[in-house]
C-alpha cells in the first residue's frame, strides 16, 4: 500500500509556530514515528508553501496511490484550484486539520476541499494522520 501525504502552506514551520495551537513537534519527527509504526506502507510525504505545486502533487499521486493525506493549510479555506484537482484525480483523499477549524475564526469554518475528500479530521493535532492513515487500512 502506498499513502501519500502531502502539508500545504506553513506547516513546514511545525514545532516553532504557535505552540499553543500546532504543538511543538516537528512535522518530520511525527512522520518518522508514522513511518516505524506503520512500515508495511509505502509512506511518502511532500510539503509545498505554493499552491500549484500542490496540485502538481495531487495530479503525480493521483493515479497510482492507494490514498492521500491533505492537509492544504490555508488553502484549504480558499483554493477552488485544489478542491477541483481532488476531484479529478481517482486516489481517495482524506483532509486533516490539526486544530479544530470550528473552534477558530469564523473563515476558517469553511472548507472548499472537504466536499471532494473521502473524509475530513479536524482538530485531534498530529493524530489526525496517523487516524487517516488507519482510515485507508
Amino acid at each position: 500500500m502506498k499513502i501519500q501525504i502531502i502539508n500545504g502552506p506553513n506547516l513546514n514551520l511545525l514545532g516553532v509556530r504557535e505552540k499553543s495551537i500546532y504543538g511543538d513537534s516537528s512535522f518530520e519527527t511525527y512522520f518518522d514515528e508514522l513511518k516505524s509504526k506503520y512500515s508495511i506502507i509505502e509512506l511518502d510525504y511532500f510539503q509545498s508553501n505554493v499552491e500549484g505545486e500542490i496540485i502538481n502533487k495531487l495530479h503525480e499521486v493521483g493515479f497510482s496511490y492507494d490514498g492521500i493525506i491533505l492537509n492544504a493549510g490555508g488553502y484549504t479555506h480558499t483554493s477552488v484550484a485544489i478542491s477541483d484537482a481532488i476531484a479529478g484525480i481517482n486516489t481517495p483523499v482524506v483532509e486533516v486539520h490539526i486544530s479544530n477549524i470550528y473552534a477558530r475564526e469564523e473563515y476558517r469554518h469553511i472548507s472548499l476541499t472537504g466536499k471532494n475528500c473521502k473524509g475530513v479530521l479536524t482538530g485531534f493535532g498530529l493524530n489526525g494522520y496517523r487516524l487517516a492513515l488507519e482510515s485507508f487500512l
